[in-house]
């Protein structure tokens, strides 16, 4: 796709303009994503319009083909980097990104495992068929109840976060004559966001402990006959690309498992996740089989420094696997210029979803593009804001982008990558239903989590459930409607 600098003084600095707004960004679409011979884009072999008409928008669309090869070139890549240096690489799949029946599925039948942090993720993933042993638990504050069922299902690893939680864990696996294994989680001290990372002495953040503090509870953990350690566990962050943040962090966590391995062996590092996608044209996340022969091969060049074993790995990527594989369409409601005086016209293009189905631009600013679905055009580029219909200014669906200039009401928009965290962060802000999610293949299109409706809503509320109970005993009591005279 040919791009040019923008002169539009509205347009951010690392937005170009296309030549034509109607092309897909392989880097950012799925592999599936083309146009028909009408110009309608095509999903898994499905149409847009056919989707609409059978779903209604807006609509989470979720590639299966697109999230099982990404998550098998994952652990091929993770396991070929960890084989090559005599050890084992393990792969979880972080569900918070996006979690469900089907999602369960694909994964384990890729041989992936899964990461949860909560009692619905736990309960849902076991009942989707997930052994619990290949199921990881997170979470900084993991009650009494959700331990008490993780260690009943046979949870094959709970991550430590603090002093109270290992006595927690261990007096309920005692109680229960088990022998949990955990993990300890440690921060290195790495934050990484993109291609830029920050190492300091130490980090201001809610989970797992600062290093001076990893030996305290490495101790009290080898002390405890109902727990069993298997080694750390550290993450740096988020959408990150490149990999010298990740083979910082490794170095720090290497020093740190040398040193308390010195005791007793710490068979596994698990090394988290974080790992970057594309949203937009300007981004470039690092191929996974870079980054999985960098980071294995700073573990093992540390582990070599130090002349100790080199750990098995595990890795926990959710975004990367699944993120690039979803597609939310929308139809267009309005479309409505607004004169800035010097500073330009901005086009404001109204679709009938909003932050209520993707709260990451209002939450952190994240940016995603944009382009019409039901149609190309031959119409120039004009940069627009595509906003929701939600009673918020801040309800902004892609900040800037560039579409054809005459988008209108009732055109289709699709925006990309929105397979992670937009089902998961997804309310009913303005009491709008949250919406189902499809998944294509194959030129077949199956719901595989159902939309809400305005019955669902009301349902919640008590006063408005009273009141139809009410109604209803009074019919049922008087069938004819007629009442006493």
């Amino acid at each position: 796709m040919v791009t040019h600098p923008s002169d539009e003084p509205l347009a951010p600095a690392w937005l170009t303009v296309p030549d034509d707004a109607n092309v897909l960004d392989p880097a950012v679409w799925p592999a599936s994503a083309e146009r028909d011979e009408n110009g309608a884009l095509r999903l898994g072999g499905v149409g847009v319009e056919e989707l609409q008409h059978r779903f209604g928008t807006p609509l989470y669309v979720l590639d299966e083909g697109e999230v099982r090869t990404h998550a098998r070139r994952f652990r091929e890549a993770l396991e070929s980097a960890a084989a090559r240096h005599g050890v084992t690489a393990h792969v979880y799949y972080a569900g918070k990104a996006f979690l469900s029946g089907a999602m369960v599925q694909w994964v384990l039948a890729e041989r992936l495992r899964i990461d949860v942090c909560s009692r619905g993720e736990l309960e849902l993933a076991l009942a989707s068929g997930a052994d619990a042993a290949l199921l990881g638990f997170h979470g900084n504050n993991k009650s009494t109840t959700e331990l008490e069922r993780a260690i009943e299902a046979g949870i094959g690893t709970i991550i430590v976060d603090s002093l109270v939680e290992i006595d927690r864990i261990a007096e309920i696996a005692e109680r229960r004559g088990a022998v949990q294994p955990v993990l300890v989680r440690v921060n290195s001290g790495v934050h990484a966001e993109t291609h830029d990372f920050l190492a300091t002495a130490h980090e201001d953040q809610k989970f797992g402990f600062a290093m001076p503090q990893a030996p305290e509870a490495v101790s009290r953990i080898r002390e405890l006959p109902s727990l069993r350690l298997l080694g750390l566990h550290c993450h740096i962050g988020s959408q990150i690309f490149g990999a010298a943040g990740f083979a910082e962090s490794a170095a720090r966590m290497v020093e740190l498992h040398a040193r308390l391995s010195a005791e007793e062996p710490l068979p596994l590092l698990n090394l988290g996740g974080g790992f970057g996608i594309a949203y937009t044209s300007a981004d470039d996340p690092t191929p996974i089989e870079e980054l999985a022969e960098a980071i294995v091969g700073a573990v093992a060049k540390e582990c070599a420094a130090r002349g100790v074993p080199m750990p098995d790995l595990a890795f926990e990527p959710g975004r990367a696997i699944v993120g690039q594989a979803g597609v939310t369409l929308y139809e267009v409601g309005t479309v409505k210029p607004v004169d800035l005086g010097e500073r330009g016209e901005r086009v404001y293009v109204s679709v009938d979803g909003g932050m209520s189905d993707n709260a990451r631009p209002a939450l952190y600013g994240a940016q995603f593009s944009a382009r019409i679905a039901s149609r190309e055009s031959e119409a120039a580029p004009a940069l627009v804001r595509v906003v929701g219909h939600h009673c918020e200014s801040g309800d902004i669906v892609v900040d800037h982008d560039y579409l054809p200039g005459d988008v209108a009401p009732g055109d289709l928009l699709a925006v990309p990558a929105t397979g992670a965290y937009s089902h998961g962060l997804s309310s009913n802000y303005n009491h709008a239903p949250r919406r189902p999610v499809v998944a294509v293949g194959d030129g077949r299109a199956r719901v595989i989590v159902r939309g809400e409706t305005i019955a669902d809503l009301l349902a919640r509320d008590v006063i408005i459930a009273e009141a139809r109970d009410a109604a209803e005993t009074r019919t049922a009591g008087d069938p004819a409607g007629e009442g006493e005279e």
